[in-house]
């Protein structure tokens, strides 16, 4: 893989898309500054560039061409459009720096087939960031379920009440489009379809409905999905965009024959049921795990860099890489076939299957 950098190095990051997201990575290199350093932002919009570069007091790019031939970076950040990561991560791979993408890893499940293999080749890391991990509400949950202490799994709930007005996907012509962004299981839920398997388990099949019910947008504004679990467990899954007057719930219930738990707020920032059959000594920092949020990406970027910066710099081996991230798109590409078929779709896919939009 990419070179091991040392833990007396300091892990250069450029980023690639200068848009909503790219303040939360700031904030999370900032946070790491001991050990890390941002050194090249890039985009093709001049203004969100120019803000950017006023932010961080990089070098700017307005082509990732350019960056890839001037820039130091150990590591590059991709947090373009969905549509266009896998292009972006291929691109920047081919030049021997790792990559962080930002989720989903692609709309299609073809091109995440295809970075993997280019990321392989190359001997690069391929990161995919999924910050939902590490917030502490869902460590515990983690933690309980490892430890077998919910027995069974019966079921489970997980709900995405948010909103998106129409003045936001209007903000962005690529937003809310099948080529470059995908709808509310795509985007805004997509770190909660990655729950479904990294708490709950392998899925066996996914039965899925989609509409779009009040946003002039090309992709869903709301769906539901039931689920079944290898293990046996049922489930479901609502996500809207549409809920008045504003972001209400982001929440996974889980019921077991030992156990039950809720983590709710309005992005799973909080723990609003927790009873078990047993008592663990972690039972008691339930409220410390507890935090307050206005925004629905939370606090995870934080965490998450800093296990990225301990794998670069060959001090850990735990990280969300590729493969992970696959798993994740396996599970949208299958919500998505079973949508336009009105079907039931079972997983694994076959990786030389098409996707559902070829």
């Amino acid at each position: 893989m990419s070179e091991v950098l040392g833990d007396s190095k300091k892990v250069r990051f450029a980023l690639v898309g200068c848009g909503r997201i790219s303040a939360v990575h700031f904030d999370a290199m900032k946070t790491h500054r001991d050990s890390c350093e941002l050194v090249d932002v890039c985009d093709i919009d001049s203004s969100a560039l120019a803000k950017a570069v006023a932010a961080t007091g990089v070098q700017g790019h307005q082509s990732i061409e350019d960056l890839l031939q001037e820039s130091s970076a150990d590591c590059v950040v991709v947090s373009t459009p969905s549509g266009l990561h896998a292009q972006h991560v291929m691109q920047i791979a081919t030049s021997g720096r790792s990559v962080i993408t930002e989720k989903p890893m692609a709309t299609k499940w073809n091109d995440g087939l295809q970075m993997l293999e280019v990321c392989t080749k190359a001997r690069v890391e391929l990161f995919v960031v999924k910050q939902n991990r590490h917030n502490p509400t869902l460590a515990l949950l983690k933690r309980a379920i490892d430890d077998g202490r919910f027995g069974k799994i019966f079921a489970v709930a997980v709900n995405v009440f948010w909103t998106r007005p129409q003045s936001y996907y209007d903000a962005a012509p690529w937003r809310g489009t099948w080529a470059l962004d995908g709808g509310a299981f795509m985007n805004q839920a997509s770190h909660y379809v990655d729950l479904l398997d990294w708490l709950i388990g392998p899925v066996d099949s996914v039965h899925a409905m989609t509409a779009t019910l009040a946003r002039k947008i090309e992709a869903e504004d709301t769906g539901v999905i039931n689920i079944r679990w290898k293990h046996g467990a049922l489930g479901s899954m609502t996500v809207t965009m549409l809920t008045y007057p504003s972001n209400y719930e982001g929440s996974i219930t889980i019921l077991g024959e030992r156990g039950t738990v809720k983590v709710g707020g309005i992005a799973v920032n909080k723990i609003e049921a927790w009873e078990f059959e047993d008592h663990c000594d972690y039972d008691d920092s339930l409220q410390q795990a507890n935090y307050e949020t206005t925004s629905v990406y939370g606090h995870g970027h934080r965490s998450y860099y800093a296990n990225v910066i301990r794998k670069l710099r060959g001090e850990s081996i735990q990280t969300i890489n590729g493969e992970q991230g696959l798993r994740s798109l396996e599970l949208l590409e299958a919500i998505y076939r079973s949508a336009r078929s009105a079907g039931v779709v079972s997983l694994p896919l076959s990786r030389t299957s098409q996707s559902w939009s070829n």
